[in-house]
């Protein structure tokens, strides 16, 4: 399509009010050769976009200058070209509102400086060991843990006291730790924001950013890809970081035995026992269970604080 005809086009999007601001905007273009203009479409294309995007929400005062419009709607993320810096940023957003709003966080210090330990431990030895990661503890029963984008891992005080050693609480780290090394949450927005219509040209307005990323970390599944590969990177995360690898099959294997209903973080497809049987096949059985983290005793007297209660 010509350039004009786009930048034409764009106008059908604004009100009748906003046409003769952004009118008065392209007459300077209109007037540059065509080689020029073309050079110019696509930046015009995203700032028009990002300033849509607030345009097109309601604001509580109708008489906000075009100037802080602008402002707010460069507050726009590029979800298929997101650098480290701007996915640490926005995960730190994210879990700001987590913990204002949807979690509580279990202040223990001794349990949360260990369970800091144990996925410091494991983070510099991952495949992404260049962001700061952020490792929380969450006073809820049920056996759970979840992560998000830039570094960001949850741990229920449920699975805490399910588990029987440190190997298998590392195990659990490990695979959320995956997720972030595989970006999966980054996929996953994307994703729900094409489906849902929330994108644009120019990219993903933050706030809504902000939105998605608390409802994929509590509410959405991960999909199989996902599941399989957090599972695989995982388990090579724990043995790198010397805990004893059977550890990821032993917790799988206990909950599932119990006969309750199979917890959150295993809830998704592939079915358990076929991850069971991938992780079996992975391990060599010679060194199943060489490696630090089988000392329960040890495990119970770190985790302590949470079993007085």
């Amino acid at each position: 399509m010509h350039p004009d005809t786009i930048i034409k086009e764009l106008l059908t999007f604004f009100s009748n009010t906003d046409i003769l601001i952004v009118s008065a905007m392209l007459n300077p273009f209109f007037s540059l050769s065509r080689s020029y203009r073309r050079l110019l479409l696509y930046p015009l294309i995203s700032v028009f976009t990002a300033v849509s995007l607030v345009v097109a929400t309601p604001q509580v005062s109708q008489g906000i200058p075009l100037f802080e419009l602008l402002l707010r709607g460069i507050q726009i993320i590029q979800m298929s070209n997101i650098s480290d810096n701007q996915e640490v940023q926005l995960g730190k957003q994210i879990n700001q509102q987590l913990v204002r709003q949807e979690i509580r966080l279990n202040r223990n210090q001794q349990v949360n400086r260990y369970i800091n330990q144990i996925g410091q431990r494991l983070a510099e030895v991952s495949e992404r060991p260049d962001i700061p990661y952020t490792f929380q503890v969450v006073e809820d029963s049920s056996v759970n843990a979840f992560a998000t984008m830039g570094g960001f891992v949850y741990m229920n005080t449920g699975l805490l006291t399910e588990a029987d050693n440190e190997a298998e609480v590392a195990s659990v780290m490990a695979h959320e730790i995956a997720h972030i090394v595989g970006r999966h949450a980054i996929k996953q927005m994307k994703e729900a924001a094409i489906a849902n219509g929330l994108t644009a040209a120019a990219g993903l307005d933050q706030n809504v950013a902000i939105q998605l990323g608390v409802d994929l970390a509590l509410r959405r599944p991960n999909s199989r890809q996902h599941e399989l590969e957090a599972d695989k990177l995982g388990l090579e995360n724990l043995v790198r970081a010397g805990y004893a690898p059977y550890g990821m099959v032993s917790f799988m294997e206990k909950l599932l035995q119990t006969g309750r209903s199979v917890p959150e973080f295993l809830s998704t497809h592939p079915a358990t026992p076929q991850r069971i049987n991938a992780l079996e096949r992975a391990i060599d059985p010679q060194a199943a269970f060489v490696g630090d983290g089988l000392d329960e005793i040890a495990y119970r007297n770190q985790i302590r604080p949470l079993l007085r209660r």
